[in-house]
């Protein structure tokens, strides 16, 4: 997957934008921003079009939150 794509960790069932690899790893971090998390590549699935919309939103939200 390339970087800035959103995608579901099936292992979890969260969403995350790829961010880039760290060894065997690919590093997702959630929409709008936060800790990012280590996912094998195989545990990685295509985000759905409705929670790509979501994630882009709540990126969104919390850009105009900021001082």
């Amino acid at each position: 997957m390339s970087a800035g794509r959103y995608v579901i960790d099936s292992r979890t069932g969260r969403v995350g934008q790829v961010m880039g690899r760290e060894g065997p790893y690919v590093q997702l971090r959630p929409p709008g921003g936060g800790r990012e998390w280590d996912c094998p590549p195989e545990a990685m699935a295509p985000a759905p079009p409705g929670e790509v919309l979501r994630a882009r939103v709540r990126a969104i939200n919390s850009e105009g939150r900021l001082p």
